[in-house]
């Protein structure tokens, strides 16, 4: 396996506060690092665990953060103004705004709840220039009218976090700057799509992901994700490129901090 230099790549979106990985949080931060990953971002996706999410990453100087509501949880959680929200992004280690989005596919009874909140996370990127981080599951028809309404209004910088949706999304996501963030699908047996559109994603355009617990890269399918196994995303991602691992590895580096300007 090639040795990657230290700090080199980036889990720019995982779950630290979900119980798989928070009961053994100091190992799984040791093993990122030992594999290299030594910047990692957990996303609060409930403001009910914003307590929780605030303590790691003040405990461990590695770790950045985003708050927003998931759209599993826009229609039960206590809602965020735009100007909580605000508020929120005054913490210095909150560095984007979500995961917000739609998802049908589980909780299409709450669209309209989902998109409510969807439309306050934007107002909140647009406002602090702080990039959006959107959830987008079997509702891309909805997604792309939104996204595109909302940016012609007044543009704001996105990642679209886990893609897995459809090329045509993908494709109006690109025309607007956006980021695609790629995960352990990207190494499914059956994610021939996605690895179409990760081939025609512009490389400055590329992040990658755990998403952790969740949705283990090949080898580690059916077992709890974890940031460490992002190096496997890593390379999977520039086999499929033809790039060197380390190359690979700077590049999407490279694009998440050239996204997400305020994280150090």
């Amino acid at each position: 396996m090639i040795a990657l230099p230290q700090a080199n790549i980036v889990d720019s979106h995982c779950h630290l506060d979900f119980p798989e990985l928070r009961q053994e949080l100091d190992q799984v931060v040791a093993r990122a690092s030992q594999s290299g990953v030594n910047r990692i971002v957990t996303i609060c996706t409930r403001p009910s665990k914003n307590r929780t999410t605030i303590e790691i990453v003040e405990n461990y100087p590695q770790i950045y953060f985003a708050q927003g509501i998931h759209p599993h949880y826009a229609a039960t959680e206590a809602e965020l103004s735009t100007g909580d929200l605000i508020e929120l992004t005054k913490h210095p280690k909150m560095i984007g705004i979500g995961e917000s989005g739609l998802d049908y596919h589980y909780t299409k009874e709450s669209a309209k709840a989902q998109k409510k909140s969807f439309l306050k996370h934007i107002m909140t990127s647009q406002e602090t220039g702080l990039p959006l981080i959107v959830h987008a599951r079997a509702a891309d028809k909805d997604m792309q009218e939104i996204l595109r309404s909302e940016y012609d209004n007044k543009p704001f910088t996105c990642v679209m976090h886990c893609f897995s949706a459809g090329r045509k999304l993908a494709e109006e996501c690109l025309k607007m700057g956006f980021y695609l963030s790629f995960s352990g699908i990207l190494t499914f047996r059956n994610a021939d799509e996605l690895r179409d559109i990760f081939l025609l994603t512009p490389r400055d355009r590329i992040l990658v992901e755990t998403d952790s617990p969740y949705l283990a890269p090949v080898p580690f399918r059916g077992k709890t994700n974890e940031p460490a196994y992002v190096r496997k995303i890593i390379e999977y991602g520039a086999n499929l490129m033809q790039l060197d691992v380390d190359e690979f590895a700077e590049l999407t580096t490279g694009n998440f901090f050239r996204l997400f300007s305020k994280a150090k």
